[in-house]
């Protein structure tokens, strides 16, 4: 077996769907298999896997285990040579899969490769990032990268045509050596949401191995319409996530700066969310939005 597929989803059952078939209709040109694990679902996504695609392995979660715990569900029983972790809001391009085994074949130095993803629109979305730093959290949450890119790439100006190393690889379409997930160890379900790839991506550069984003590997990915369902809590979580790392890897002092600069940068938003009533309709209502979970997270900071 070449390659395993894991998707884990939760309340996507169209998605997942077209998720599916456009990985049946493009797939590569070696053997196979793909599992899914359904997060305790209310949209019957078990039911539409179980009539359409009855190939695929299924693991019907009694509860929500979240991106770490569902893709953990799955791995140890992949028997493909490749792991490639999957979004059910995605779907893969002709020749997506095949061009990241290709690339993982050709490059024994990389642990792991990443798609190129492209918005519904066909823009390009970010999916790769630098390693979180202190000075880089800071500099994205001031909105320093207009400036000068240093919390993020600049992806417009890389080649298109060209694979590159990064720190950071998105977990929407990730392709992993199993050999090296049996080394460095799975995804950590301390993780609910958010930097578990992060964290997996620090494990496996500290052991050694390299990273690459391969342009090749086309995927479109709708972003975010598990986590859209729950706003609020999954803003929360992407704190949580990003404190958790800086607590693992980096100790107690990082973190108590790193809240510090969370606290600023939520201060700050907080002070000008009066100029949003001098807006209109949606960029408004956006911006109320965007103060009250700010306000949220001003409040939980502390306990977390």
């Amino acid at each position: 077996m070449k390659l395993s597929i894991v998707i884990v989803s939760w309340n996507t059952k169209a998605l997942l769907d077209a998720c599916l078939t456009s990985v049946y209709a493009h797939p590569p040109s070696e053997p196979f298999e793909v599992w899914v694990v359904d997060n305790n679902s209310r949209d019957d996504s078990v039911a539409m896997v179980r009539q359409k695609f009855p190939q695929v392995s299924l693991v019907a979660s009694g509860e929500n285990l979240g991106f770490a715990g569902g893709n953990n569900l799955a791995i140890p029983n992949c028997q493909g040579e490749y792991v490639l972790l999957l979004n059910p809001d995605t779907e893969v391009k002709p020749g997506a899969l095949q061009a990241l085994l290709a690339f993982m074949d050709n490059h024994p130095q990389a642990g792991a490769a990443g798609s190129y993803l492209l918005n519904a629109d066909g823009t390009l979305q970010p999916s790769c990032y630098p390693a979180p730093t202190l000075t880089r959290e800071f500099w994205r949450m001031f909105h320093l990268d207009k400036l000068l890119p240093y919390g993020t790439y600049d992806m417009n100006r890389w080649p298109m045509d060209q694979p590159r190393e990064v720190d950071v690889l998105m977990g929407a379409s990730m392709l992993l050596r199993k050999t090296v997930l049996d080394r460095v160890g799975l995804l950590d379900e301390g993780y609910f949401m958010y930097s578990e790839e992060v964290d997996l991506c620090f494990r496996l550069q500290k052991a050694g191995w390299r990273l690459y984003w391969v342009p090749q590997s086309k995927v479109v990915h709708y972003w975010g319409q598990s986590t859209k369902q729950v706003v609020l809590e999954m803003f929360l979580q992407l704190y949580r996530g990003k404190l958790r790392f800086f607590r693992k890897h980096y100790g107690g002092l990082s973190v108590f700066l790193y809240k510090v600069v969370l606290g600023g940068a939520a201060v700050m938003r907080l002070a000008v969310t009066p100029l949003a009533w001098l807006q209109t309709g949606d960029r408004r209502a956006n911006k109320l939005h965007l103060a009250r979970m700010y306000g949220r997270l001003l409040l939980t900071l502390p306990s977390m």
